[in-house]
């Protein structure tokens, strides 16, 4: 019998399909625009040079192909075609500017109305249809000049038809990123074309019921990406920027949601200014993170406490971010990791301590892998995940976090000299009977981080699970694993015949792991995953392991800078983000 979702999933591909074709028979009206557009969005000079010349890097593929257009390489997954039918590389080569870019820009626009602009194609989603939008809306200006009159005719007709198709179609997005876009491209074409202002109404009307539905109190999502949530917060600035300049009020619910999420993205706003690392997000492009957050003009920082179910601790130049809530669940867990307690340290410019992040764009087995708690920074009990992933859905293959804590209590507090964070976990309780807890003091300077980590039975049931998993062991005890994932930038050794790691970054910090001298202490090969590479980055890991007999194992550890690293580094080593290879 075919799943619910696989009926679903058939639906919507016929829905987007029939009103893509008939949005595509509305008879054109549309010749300009109210106002000339201002382009808000931010593009890479690097990746739009890499695109001039012919090489396609989308989705963790690359495509070498200077004597083809976009649309005739073959796209090698779903996820490729839909970053080139988002049109979101259109900010890069608009940050060129140059006259190379904009022939390219227009011949690859004009191409697409050609092959696809009578609902044909894979583009023909709300979500894709709302982000294409707003690149061409945004960066009209950039396409049009120079070019014909019946290419600027056909430009508006395009215009106009996806606009009608979005009118029809945003309900159709899945609730939470898919369906922002899809409304704010709706309002972002009603408000910008000439004689489509009421079509717009509805949009801002659902964008700011959306806002009420999907920001929770804290300022958060569902899925508990950051990433994602930024993402989000842009889009809202967006919508609200265009309703301001149209002359138009900003529904309250809509200004509350920017109001609500602005502090909490400062507070997962790592000291380089990048986002912490979890739930299948990745920091996030440089600079847009610090844009966002002046456009919206929301001063006020996050109060003391979790902010998207995270807790962020700083000192000095150091920040300090920790995993501190139950997963998401359901269909917001498609995505999410199995990563709580887990953290992420970053010095200065430069991270340190890191999760190895989402490996969606390397293939199924990176993508199970990046989810696992091994790949966190985080304590591992017996090779096991503190979640697991579900079966894979027959149709979609979304694999749901099941079986994670549900019990994750935790403390902010004031030590003598710092900040200090008190959580637990009782995700192992149903397989081993044991609570993990974790606590972490992070000097006021930012020069030092203690931590400790405890696995407790504390309960006579849990005691009896214990003893159950001892036996099973052959009385040799549970073994298990604390993991430091260090940034591949990173130059680690061993030092101290064994009982400590020296860590170099590039800024010329040196920091210094230590432990209590119970356990063993390893370095180990490790991955480091981005969506700008071609494949993962090679790292180190800080490997941390024991055996636990009894109702109460205690691993103290420490994170500090050497004594003789300056107070203050001038760092002006320059990163390239965009590198094909290592």
């Amino acid at each position: 019998m075919m799943g619910i979702s696989r009926l679903k999933a058939r639906q919507s591909h016929f829905l987007n399909k029939w009103h893509a074709r008939m949005a595509t028979r509305t008879r054109a009206q549309v010749r300009g625009f109210v106002s000339s557009p201002e382009p808000r969005t931010i593009g890479s000079f690097a990746r739009g040079r890499q695109l001039i010349s012919g090489n396609y890097l989308f989705a963790g593929s690359l495509i070498h192909a200077p004597e083809q257009t976009l649309w005739e390489v073959t796209a090698p997954d779903n996820a490729y075609a839909a970053e080139l039918h988002g049109f979101a590389w259109l900010d890069d080569l608009a940050a060129v500017g140059d006259p190379a870019a904009r022939a390219k820009a227009q011949a690859w626009l004009w191409d697409w109305i050609d092959r696809y602009g009578k609902g044909r194609g894979p583009g023909w989603t709300p979500d894709l249809t709302g982000r294409r939008l707003i690149r061409w809306i945004n960066h009209a200006i950039f396409l049009l000049r120079g070019c014909e009159s019946d290419q600027s005719r056909a430009f508006y007709r395009s215009l106009e038809q996806q606009t009608h198709f979005l009118a029809r179609r945003w309900r159709g997005a899945a609730a939470g990123l898919p369906r922002f876009e899809a409304l704010t491209g709706l309002i972002y074409a009603g408000l910008a074309l000439e004689g489509q202002e009421s079509l717009a109404d509805p949009a801002v009307k659902a964008l700011a019921r959306e806002c009420e539905t999907q920001i929770d109190a804290e300022g958060g999502l569902p899925t508990r990406n950051p990433e994602e949530l930024l993402a989000v917060f842009t889009l809202l600035t967006w919508a609200a920027a265009a309703l301001s300049d149209a002359g138009r009020g900003t529904p309250r619910a809509h200004l509350a949601g920017i109001e609500r999420i602005a502090p909490t993205l400062r507070s997962l706003r790592h000291a380089d200014g990048g986002l912490a690392r979890f739930h299948g997000g990745g920091r996030g492009l440089e600079g847009w993170l610090d844009h966002a957050l002046a456009a919206s003009h929301v001063k006020r920082a996050q109060p003391d406490g979790l902010a998207m179910g995270f807790a962020r601790l700083s000192g000095g130049r150091t920040s300090v971010v920790v995993d501190a809530a139950a997963p998401p669940r359901g269909e917001a867990s498609f995505n999410a990791h199995a990563s709580t307690l887990a953290f992420e340290l970053t010095s200065g410019r430069r991270p340190l301590i890191v999760n190895c992040g989402s490996g969606a764009s390397f293939g199924l087995a990176w993508r199970r892998a990046g989810r696992a708690t091994p790949s966190h920074s985080a304590l591992c009990l017996g090779g096991f995940s503190s979640a697991r992933l579900s079966g894979p859905d027959r149709y979609s293959g979304h694999e749901a976090l099941i079986d994670g804590p549900g019990y994750v209590p935790v403390e902010m507090s004031h030590a003598p000299d710092g900040v200090r964070f008190q959580g637990g976990h009782d995700g192992y309780v149903p397989s081993h009977g044991l609570t993990h807890a974790r606590t972490l003091e992070l000097t006021h300077d930012g020069r030092g981080l203690a931590g400790e980590d405890m696995l407790l039975a504390m309960e006579d049931v849990e005691k009896r699970r214990f003893d159950a998993a001892l036996d099973a062991s052959s009385l040799k005890g549970l073994r298990f694993d604390i993991r430091f994932h260090l940034h591949p930038d990173v130059d680690a050794t061993i030092d101290l015949g064994g009982a400590a790691v020296s860590m170099a970054l590039r800024s010329g910090e040196i920091w210094v792991f230590r432990h209590d001298g119970i356990q063993e202490l390893r370095l180990e090969p490790g991955v480091y995953l981005e969506t700008t590479r071609l494949k993962p980055r090679a790292a180190e890991q800080i490997v941390l392991s024991g055996v636990a007999y009894s109702y109460a194992t205690r691993v103290r550890w420490s994170l500090s800078k050497a004594q003789e690293t300056a107070i203050g580094v001038r760092d002006l080593s320059m990163d390239e983000p965009y590198l094909e290879e290592d």
